[in-house]
């Protein structure tokens, strides 16, 4: 018997498992990550460990004797999650059926119970290996004694403690009272952190050393040392663990009670069954048909490791053909042609969409088998090919036929390709990207991550056949048996991917709303606004290229003097010394490596007091709208056309915003002069206007439609000034006795609000005292209730669910909302608040673009959407048709939705975007 004891720390890896899956249920709706995280650890252990002896260690209620010598010990701590204590039982169950023996010993933390059972361990002459997340337990570590965290993979020995600390395992007890416990509420010296205390333990050797040397260590630190060696010695024995517990009385003994058990497997298979471990189940009882199919809501995975795949369902061979005759061209047109579902998918020569030339299409009808068309392979010796030009004939008619359904992986991409040669694709039903983007938006959804999560497949990358980096090829240079390999694949594996996750989205109706509604069409429009593009007066851009360049050096000159010396206006290091060594500015606050900081919030700072950090923001702020706009979108523009054609990202944000980059059009600012002078260089074409179209204060509509305050209700559908109507509701007057600062005030107030700002946050903002901004808040929602409730009922059902939704069904996924992290879990609480109403205002304007695009197909009309930018549609319209669009426009985006207040769109008109804005 293998002469090892293998102890888990089971107190530490309950919390890590449950906060890695805490929104993890069964069919039924009970909480089961933590009893996932738990079994899947002690599973591994026992394959990776071949220990004879074993135990998992809990921590017992009630008191210890830290609590007695310090009443305030883990006091910080708070209850254990109720979704937790719920799978306590089971755990328990659970551990015990995988043959592990459990201990827990009133009066005795479970680390006590460790360090004494590994010291016993060496002392019977076995090896102990101890698992666990907690750095206290380092202390532990020695010739015969290591620490493994099978969550991150971590093996720590003696050499691995001081990599990771800097000092060795006997220094950690000293390290860990001069640095403090936090989690545990054990006061270290105040301002020593990891560096101090290894540099001092480095110096001096001891703790001992220290204290006896704290009178000759100098600065605030050591005055902080000093102040705190009373307390040190209590520390000390609170961070502590002990060798030495009376385990015996409690009938544990070395090695006798630890003996390693087979696992009960009847019990085990009975367990997956009641707590829907489908994949477990079949791969103990052999049975592939074990549990039935996924049935779990859509909340969640089918499968507790986050997939959905069904081991009896997947497809582990694959049948991929090469097709390089006319012959075997022809079977697959007619495969594809009666095909109820077809996959595809291309290979080209650039990621630039726009510019990418054809390689290769790849078709996938029946999972498993799949074919690759090679049409441009270059390469020395390359096989002969079907021309491209022959393929996109015969395929022209089935892709632009709106009767054959496709899906695809980001098939917006491919539209693009085959649009570059003409080839208008059609009868889109499907496309996998947005699949997972509804469904778990915030997860990963590249194909390989999806297949990986969803098949339980490693699929070949693109970087296994093109390389990375310098060496990396293009893919017409890859070969065609490799290529087919690859391509294949792809077609293949999307085809499974949606039989995977359709079901799932489908029988939800939201999800399948949001899917099928908003996101499948929405990537339609998105290609016609992508390929349209936006008209550049590049010649605009140059002039005010250099005019902000002249402007620059007057402003390097101006930093000049005020210096008093030349010196980078780039360089954190020069302005460092000019700032705090030579002007003697005050420091805001430091970098991580301990000197004062530059950046942009401490210029904001001190921008409010001196005059050199003032124009450094400004020159910085020139500088970023040279380098990122006027310098760059002319590079950007298609010489052929004279537009820019930027890329949106539609499965990037979790609230279902879209990103746009190459060029970024989202982020050009608009609240100075400078940035709005750079939308002046997006123009419309002679006969033609630029028309932009956004929604009304759309978020505090939103927010008084979810919330159903009869106060927000009764403003907006009476038509009043919603910033007007609150602030003579918080100062107590009448409307028409609102002053403008009033005004101002409610406008940050109601925008605050709904993203959460605190009283600290709107103080700030209004350069208010803070005992004011709480006292507008306060009043804020004693005269709007409904506001309040709306906040308290989302934070719960946020928690409760790990997401909150959208109007109409959107989920948007929160993975902070339980952390024990305080500043994580109130910035998660916040985001509760705002995302319903940033995601739905998002699904507002996406349903807008396809009413939009919609009605202009229908009509026939020249007019065509050049831009979508936050809440606003761009769109390039001739003259001829600018009465009718100005008016149909505000039409379309009323109707797209019916909220309980109405919904306002307002439209400007120029010759250029700032004019329309």
């Amino acid at each position: 018997m293998n002469k090892t004891l293998l102890l888990v720390d089971g107190s530490s890896y309950l919390y890590r498992a449950f906060h890695a899956m805490p929104d993890l249920r069964n069919s039924e709706g009970a909480p089961t990550g933590a009893i996932y995280g738990m079994i899947n650890m002690l599973r591994k252990l026992r394959n990776d460990y071949a220990a004879g002896y074993m135990a998992c260690v809990f921590d017992a209620k009630g008191k210890t004797f830290r609590d007695d010598l310090y009443p305030e010990y883990k006091a910080h701590r708070p209850s254990m999650p109720e979704d937790l204590a719920k799978q306590i039982e089971p755990i328990h169950e659970a551990v015990r059926a995988l043959g592990w023996p459990i201990l827990m010993v009133d009066g005795v933390e479970a680390d006590d119970v460790i360090g004494t059972l590994a010291a016993q361990a060496v002392e019977h002459g076995l090896e102990a290996v101890v698992s666990t997340g907690d750095k206290d337990m380092a202390q532990l570590v020695n010739e015969h004694v290591t620490l493994i965290n099978t969550m991150t993979n971590e093996k720590l020995d003696r050499a691995g403690v001081i990599a990771k600390f800097g000092v060795p395992p006997e220094r950690i007890i000293d390290y860990l009272t001069l640095v403090g416990d936090t989690v545990d509420n054990v006061p270290g010296v105040d301002k020593v952190g990891p560096k101090t205390a290894v540099k001092w333990l480095t110096q001096h050797g001891s703790l001992d050393e220290i204290i006896a040397q704290a009178a000759n260590i100098g600065g605030a630190v050591g005055e902080n040392l000093r102040r705190a060696l009373d307390w040190l010695p209590m520390g000390r024995k609170l961070i502590t663990i002990r060798h030495d517990c009376d385990l015996a009385k409690h009938m544990v003994s070395i090695p006798e009670s630890l003996v390693a058990m087979p696992v009960d497997d009847e019990a085990m298979i009975e367990f997956f069954k009641r707590y829907g471990f489908k994949t477990w189940l079949r791969e103990l009882t052999g049975d592939p048909t074990a549990g039935g199919k996924p049935t779990a809501p859509p909340s969640q995975a089918a499968d507790p490791q986050g997939g959905l795949f069904d081991s009896a369902a997947l497809v582990t061979t694959s049948d991929y053909e090469t097709v390089r005759t006319e012959e075997r061209l022809a079977h697959w047109l007619d495969t594809i042609d009666k095909a109820a579902l077809t996959s595809f998918d291309t290979e080209t020569t650039s990621l630039n969409a726009m510019q990418a030339q054809l390689v290769g299409i790849s078709l996938c009808c029946q999972p498993g088998v799949a074919a690759y068309i090679p049409l441009a392979h270059r390469y020395q010796d390359a096989p002969t090919q079907l021309s491209r030009e022959l393929v996109l004939e015969k395929l022209k008619p089935w892709l632009e036929d709106p009767s054959k359904p496709k899906v695809g992986q980001h098939l917006k991409y491919d539209c693009h390709i085959f649009g570059n040669y003409g080839i208008t694709v059609r009868g889109i039903a499907h496309d996998t990207l947005l699949q997972s983007y509804v469904f778990e938006s915030h997860k990963s959804h590249d194909m390989d991550s999806l297949a990986l999560r969803h098949l339980n497949r490693k699929t070949v990358t693109y970087e296994e056949v093109c390389g990375k980096g310098a060496s990396q090829i293009c893919f017409d240079q890859v070969a065609i048996e490799r290529a087919t390999e690859y391509a294949a694949e792809d077609a293949d594996i999307t085809l499974q991917l949606h039989n995977a996750m359709w079901p799932h989205v489908a029988q939800h109706e939201g999800l399948r709303f949001v899917y099928e509604k908003i996101e499948v069409p929405t990537s339609i429009v998105l290609q016609k606004i992508e390929r349209n593009g936006v008209l550049i007066d590049t010649e605009l851009l140059a002039k005010q290229s250099h005019e902000l360049g002249t402007r620059m050096m007057e402003m390097e000159k101006q930093a000049y003097e005020l210096a008093g010396q030349p010196f980078n206006l780039n360089s954190p290091k020069q302005i460092g010394e000019i700032f705090f060594d030579k002007l003697q500015l005050p420091v805001v606050k430091k970098t991580p490596s301990g000197t004062p900081s530059t950046d942009e919030e401490v210029l904001q700072k001190l921008a409010e007091n001196y005059p050199l950090p003032k124009v450094l923001l400004d020159y910085r702020s020139l500088s970023k709208l040279k380098s990122t706009y006027t310098d760059k979108l002319p590079k950007m523009v298609d010489p052929n056309s004279g537009r820019v054609h930027t890329n949106y990202a539609q499965a990037v944000a979790v609230t279902g915003r879209l990103a746009s980059n190459e060029p970024n059009l989202q982020n050009i600012p608009v609240r100075t002069a400078e940035g709005r002078r750079i939308r002046e260089a997006f123009i419309a074409p002679p006969g033609s206007v630029i028309v932009s179209a956004d929604y009304s204060q759309i978020e505090l509509r939103i927010m008084a439609h979810i919330s159903g305050d009869a106060s927000l209700l009764r403003a907006f559908s009476e038509g009043e000034d919603i910033h007007r109507a609150t602030a003579a509701e918080i100062f107590g007057s009448t409307p028409a006795e609102v002053t403008s600062e009033q005004r101002r005030y409610a406008k940050v107030i109601n925008f605050g609000l709904i993203y959460g700002m605190s009283a600290f946050g709107l103080a700030s903002n209004l350069g208010i005292e803070r005992s004011a901004a709480q006292m507008y808040i306060d009043k804020y929602f004693q005269r709007y209730p409904g506001v309040a409730q709306y906040m308290a009922e989302t934070r719960i059902q946020a928690k409760a669910h790990g997401f909150v939704e959208t109007v109409f069904g959107r989920r948007l996924w929160l993975a902070e909302i339980n952390s024990p992290n305080g500043p994580r879990r109130q910035a998660a609480e916040r985001a509760a608040i705002n995302a319903p109403m940033q995601g739905t205002a998002a699904d507002l304007i996406k349903l807008s673009m396809i009413a939009v695009q919609d009605w202009l197909e229908a009509e026939r009309m020249q007019a065509k959407m050049v831009m979508q930018v936050h809440d606003e549609l761009v769109l390039e319209v001739p003259e001829a048709e600018l009465s009718y669009i100005r008016d149909k426009l505000p039409e379309l985006m009323r109707g797209v939705a019916q909220l309980k207040v109405p919904l306002i769109a307002e439209v400007g008109v120029g010759k250029n975007w700032d004019e329309a804005h």
